[in-house]
């Protein structure tokens, strides 16, 4: 037989025509991730900040629980619970109130030791009362102190508020 003018070419070894590109299909597979860089976030996100993220909230107790775990903690301590400085300051105004012009404009001078000593008697008085008016709320049959209260308490008191 007589061989006619054309050629046959060759295949290459993959199995693709020459006439052809070599068509490979790419398939992704899961990587584990071993560190690096992290993936970039698109341009359009908005960025992180520390308003974005709301602050995390205390523990909610029922009501009264506070309230009650203070009692104990301020019944448990020695310390004056009114601060000194404002304390202070309220007993030099109502000492410079009381004293008259008649004894001479002269500026009044207080020993820490007397100021502390009337911040206890003070802090006393208020706690004694606070205990009355806590009674006349009890025997009203209600747990809130009110203004009727302290009026009673201080009314079935005296005039010298239990002090003799």
């Amino acid at each position: 037989m007589a061989q006619t003018g054309t050629k046959r070419k060759s295949r290459p070894s993959d199995g693709s025509t020459a006439g052809s590109p070599a068509k490979k299909s790419k398939t992704q597979t899961a990587r584990k991730s071993t560190g690096g860089k992290a993936p970039r976030r698109p341009s359009n996100a908005a960025p992180a900040s520390q308003e974005d993220v709301p602050p995390k909230k205390g523990r909610r107790y029922r009501p009264g629980t506070l309230a009650l775990r203070e009692v104990r903690k301020y019944q448990k301590s020695t310390e004056l619970l009114l601060r000194k400085l404002p304390f202070s300051r309220l007993v030099r105004e109502i000492a410079q109130d009381m004293t008259t012009t008649t004894n001479g404009d002269y500026d009044l001078r207080w020993q820490s030791s007397a100021l502390v000593a009337l911040q206890e008697a003070t802090e006393a008085f208020l706690v004694h009362l606070f205990e009355d008016a806590n009674l006349c709320a009890l025997h009203a049959k209600r747990v809130t102190i009110m203004q009727r209260d302290i009026q009673l308490a201080r009314r079935i008191r005296g005039a010298w508020g239990g002090v003799s």
